[in-house]
């Protein structure tokens, strides 16, 4: 199955790019070639870039606060496993923690850093990164790849407080909704909202299927269009029924 989240408000929107780019920046830190490491700094730039914008550590603490209370009086509840409460609720008062701990703006040590923005900068020139242009970078990517991930653990190190924590209220996010098994007759899918909320949209089909969902939505309704690849031409309307998993998800 592949899965595809769309977001109807700007701050689930802001953290499903970041949940990406922190995923992107683990991927290539951990590997061994400098170009990964290369790519793991670029995402690590870009991650300063869409967490400025926004107050991540107040939104994600108000949140977690907010499923803390909303979870609490479940205890004792016979259709809820006591087990499982208590490991989220164990999550969230260790997330919510390591969040009070963080001090100053996300990223500053980074923007703090004249050498690291002084990359930044000509990173955002085609080819701006060549080793004439930097040659201090051009030698750090050849220093042996264990002193590479020690300096790319250093960086992230203070920023995994608001990755635990933006982790934690998607996965709270994605479980909160109810999952409806759905047609696309020929490719186009409406449904109606009718009052209810949902703050994210989750949509799943088979891996095998040659489509994937372009999606429009607003408080009235949801547009679903499936769409398939046309090789070197534009995309085109798919015009076969597509059966996929529909979840709207609210807290």
């Amino acid at each position: 199955m592949i899965s595809y989240d769309y977001p109807l408000n700007e701050r689930v929107r802001t953290l499903l790019r970041l949940e990406d780019l922190f995923a992107r920046v683990d991927f290539f830190a951990i590997q061994s070639h400098a170009l990964d490491h290369h790519a793991a700094l670029l995402s690590l730039f870009e991650i300063l870039e869409v967490a400025c914008r926004a107050d991540l550590k107040t939104d994600l603490l108000q949140e977690l606060e907010r499923q803390r209370q909303v979870l609490e009086p479940l205890r004792h509840n016979p259709a809820i496993s006591e087990a499982a409460l208590d490991d989220i609720l164990r999550d969230i008062g260790s997330t919510a923690a390591s969040l009070h701990e963080l001090s100053g703006k996300m990223g500053q040590h980074i923007r703090d850093n004249e050498w690291l923005m002084s990359i930044k900068q000509r990173i955002n020139i085609p080819g701006g990164a060549c080793e004439f242009d930097l040659p201090s970078y051009h030698f750090w990517l050849n220093l042996d790849e264990a002193a590479r991930r020690r300096d790319l653990r250093e960086w992230l190190a203070p920023l995994q407080p608001i990755n635990n924590g933006l982790r934690l209220v998607l996965k709270l996010l994605r479980d909160s909704g109810k999952t409806t098994r759905q047609i696309a007759q020929q490719g186009a899918f409406q449904q109606m909202l009718a009052g209810r909320v949902a703050q994210m949209i989750r949509i799943s089909l088979d891996s095998e299927l040659p489509c994937f969902p372009e999606i429009s939505a607003n408080k009235y309704a949801i547009n679903i269009r499936f769409t398939a690849l046309g090789g070197t031409q534009k995309p085109r309307a798919c015009d076969i029924d597509v059966k996929f998993d529909l979840t709207l998800c609210n807290f």
